[in-house]
C-alpha cells in the first residue's frame, strides 16, 4: 500500500483487486454502451457520495466518454463541478474534440502518444525469451510495426502467433497475418526512390501490388522508415 504512486506494487489487496477487475473503489464502464442519462445517474451520480470501501479514493473510469449523450453530460456536469473529496474521475477517449467545452474545461488533459516501434520490439523480445519462444528479430519488428503504436495490440498479436505457429515464429508468419511488406522490400523500394531509379521503384511496387499488399499501409511504412532514417542522421550529426 504505497498509494498514490505511479508504480503500483501489484502485491497488496488493493492492487490485486484492481488487476482482477473486482475492486469496489475502481469502477469502470463503457460509455458507448451506457449513453443514456439514466445510466449515468444510476452508476455515478447516485453513488459518488458513498465513501470508498478500503482505499483513500474512489475512481470512476469512463471509457469512450465522447459517446455519452448531451443529456448525460449535462447531468454529470454538476458532479464534476463539485465532486466529493474522495472521488476521482478518469475519462478516456479517442475523440476528445467531441467532448463539450463545459466538460473539457473541468478536466486535466493528458494526450497519450503511440509507443515507438523500437520500444515495442524490445518488450516483445523480453516476452518471447520469458516464454521460450524462438521469434526472429525481423518477426518481432514486424509485429511492432503492425500494432501501430499499441503495446496491447502487439502483445495480443504475439499471443495469437504463438497459438498458430508454436514456439518458432518467422517474419513471413507475421507478414501473412498483417498483410505487411517485408522490411527488406521496404528498404529496396526506398533506396530506388532516393536514387531516382524509376524502373526499379516501379518494379518493386508492381511486385507488392501483385502480392496483394495494402498500398495505404505501404505508404505509412515508407513514411516511418523516412522519419526513422532522418532521426538517425540527426543523432549522428550531433
Amino acid at each position: 500500500m504505497n498509494a498514490p504512486t505511479a508504480t503500483p506494487c501489484n502485491e497488496c489487496p488493493e492492487c490485486k483487486a484492481i488487476a482482477a477487475g473486482n475492486s469496489l473503489d475502481m469502477l469502470e464502464f463503457d460509455a458507448a454502451s451506457n449513453t443514456q442519462v439514466e445510466k449515468i445517474r444510476d452508476i455515478i451520480i447516485d453513488h459518488v457520495r458513498y465513501a470508498p470501501t478500503s482505499g483513500a479514493r474512489k475512481l470512476y473510469l469512463i471509457d469512450e466518454v465522447h459517446m455519452l449523450s448531451n443529456s448525460s453530460f449535462n447531468a454529470l456536469l454538476k458532479t464534476l463541478e463539485e465532486p466529493p473529496a474522495h472521488v476521482v474521475f478518469l475519462f478516456a477517449t479517442t475523440d476528445p474534440e467531441k467532448l463539450p467545452p463545459t466538460i473539457l474545461s473541468r478536466c486535466q488533459r493528458f494526450d497519450l502518444r503511440r509507443i515507438p516501434t523500437a520500444l515495442i520490439t524490445q518488450q516483445l523480445t523480453t516476452i518471447a525469451k520469458a516464454e521460450n519462444v524462438n521469434a526472429t528479430p525481423a518477426a518481432l519488428h514486424a509485429v511492432a510495426r503492425g500494432s501501430d503504436g499499441g503495446m496491447r495490440d502487439a502483445q495480443s498479436t504475439l499471443d495469437q502467433l504463438i497459438s498458430f505457429c508454436g514456439n518458432k515464429i518467422e517474419e513471413s508468419d507475421v507478414l501473412a497475418m498483417f498483410g505487411l511488406t517485408a522490411q527488406s522490400q521496404l528498404i529496396a523500394l526506398t533506396r530506388a526512390v532516393l536514387a531516382g531509379d524509376i524502373a526499379a521503384a516501379l518494379g518493386e511496387l508492381h511486385q507488392l501490388v501483385k502480392n496483394g499488399k495494402d498500398l495505404g499501409r505501404l505508404l505509412s511504412d515508407l513514411l516511418t522508415i523516412s522519419a526513422t532514417s532522418s532521426s538517425s542522421r540527426s543523432r549522428r550529426a550531433t
